[in-house]
């Protein structure tokens, strides 16, 4: 007896795992592709001293927007690497870690709770906040706040000399930081 022709469905349990695992790959692959490409990020012809302090923090204020998502990767990873002598910390870190892979990196589409869209920034902010209380409170305190403050240094030193020309930034996405400096005037202004 042939089923040509048939749609197959996953009966046994093995196959709805492999199911599951395939679609969780899936939805990783495209999950980070929401980050902008490593390539473009470090792209040594965009690198440059900025004109002055509003240039500066035109630049802060484009590629926070623009690369939110590898400065989230940056700022986690070098904290990963301070817990890694911190196994109850690390234990704490690698579970807000699924957290963020779920309710950030992973999500298809934007939350809505109460029939409101909540904006991805809030979502990295209230994520970020119950992050580091968490690890607050495994008595890893100096090492978290060290780590923290070198994943906001290098984040900073890269906004601010890496060239915004090349960004192509639409409103909706990328460059609309603009809550966050909703009353500082840019330098394009």
């Amino acid at each position: 007896m042939t089923n040509y022709g048939t749609i197959p469905t996953s009966s046994s349990p093995g196959s709805a795992n492999l199911e599951y695992i395939s679609r969780a790959k899936e939805r990783l692959k495209s999950g980070l592709g929401a980050r902008r490409p490593w390539k473009e990020m470090v792209n040594l012809h965009s690198i440059g001293l900025p004109g002055g302090f509003g240039d500066a923090f035109r630049r802060i204020r484009t590629n926070l927007g623009y690369f939110r998502m590898n400065y989230a990767i940056i700022v986690l990873l070098i904290l990963f690497l301070s817990l890694l002598w911190h196994p109850i910390s690390l234990i704490v870190f690698i579970i807000m870690m699924a957290v963020w892979l779920f309710l950030y990196f992973l999500r298809d589409e934007p939350w809505v709770i109460f029939n409101r869209t909540i904006d991805d920034r809030i979502v990295m902010v209230v994520l970020s906040v119950l992050t580091i209380v968490f690890l607050l409170l495994t008595d890893a305190t100096l090492n978290i706040v060290i780590s923290l403050l070198i994943g906001v240094v290098v984040v900073l030193i890269h906004a601010v000399f890496r060239k915004t020309d090349d960004l192509f930034v639409d409103e909706e996405s990328g460059g609309a930081t603009g809550a966050l400096f909703a009353g500082v005037p840019s330098a394009s202004s």
